[in-house]
């Protein structure tokens, strides 16, 4: 049994939720999806080697957040993160991000380039179209009951939940603000990066069609690969150890062939 199998992601700052484990080399620092907290990453720590340590990003807005207002506008969002991440952006360090998490994820591995700071070695994309390469259904602008329908049929919401008009009439709003902040976003053009980027997809999706992921392979001057699973927009709940495991996997392979070579 893997000694830090007990572990728990806990809250330590207001953006900085952390599996703590002080003999980690890397971390695994990974953003949500709209309407998502940190807590949607503690089903994976169980799932991580001894030299990992997890940390997942609390956006204001949900959950210990609730009562604080979401970002609308990415700009101040990447601002606030470049600073409210420094202790955690020390060593190696890698980025997941799932849908608007891995929009999320790329913006701010730009951001702390264009900052001078040095970023993550691996990026980890999941269920994210390239920029520039497709138009997808826009969700922030329809009505409560098209929303709604868009969210279950995405496998994002369970069905007792959205019968809830309780939950749904305090979910909806920051769903619909989480939806806009990268609906409406538009990526600027700007050199590649120099990191790995490997892109993650349920061979399914609607958000993600599968001829826009190969795009991301602009993106970067380092290596690029792709992983697909069956399923839709949240496949990875279904492959959770599996998708843990590829993405440690590959950060400690990394490692490896720097030191071998």
């Amino acid at each position: 049994m893997n000694p830090l199998e007990n572990r728990e992601l806990l809250p330590e700052s207001p953006y900085i939720w952390r599996a703590r484990n002080p003999a980690h080399t890397h971390r695994l620092i990974c953003f949500p999806h709209a309407g998502a907290g940190a807590t949607a990453f503690s089903d994976w720590v169980p799932f991580l080697p001894p030299e990992i340590e997890l940390v997942a990003v609390q956006l204001p807005g949900r959950q210990n957040r609730i009562a604080e207002e979401p970002f609308v506008d990415t700009g101040p969002l990447l601002t606030v993160l470049t600073h409210a991440l420094r202790p955690v952006l020390d060593g190696r360090f890698a980025f997941f991000g799932h849908s608007g998490g891995a929009a999320l994820a790329y913006e701010l591995a730009t951001a702390l380039r264009s900052r001078g700071r040095r970023g993550p070695e691996q990026l980890f994309l999941s269920a994210r179209p390239a920029p520039h390469t497709t138009e997808i259904r826009q969700l922030h602008d329809l009505s409560d009951d098209e929303l709604l329908a868009e969210l279950v049929a995405l496998g994002g919401i369970e069905n007792e939940i959205a019968e809830d008009r309780d939950v749904m009439a305090a979910l909806l709003p920051l769903l619909r603000t989480d939806f806009g902040l990268w609906e409406r976003h538009r990526s600027t053009p700007r050199a590649p990066l120099d990191c790995p980027i490997t892109v993650l997809c349920g061979t399914s999706d609607p958000r993600a069609p599968l001829e826009t992921v190969d795009e991301w392979r602009a993106h970067t001057t380092a290596g690029f690969s792709t992983r697909f699973y069956p399923g839709g927009h949240f496949y990875f709940l279904e492959w959770t150890a599996d998708v843990v495991r590829h993405m440690c996997g590959r950060l400690l392979a990394a490692t490896t062939d720097r030191k071998t070579a």
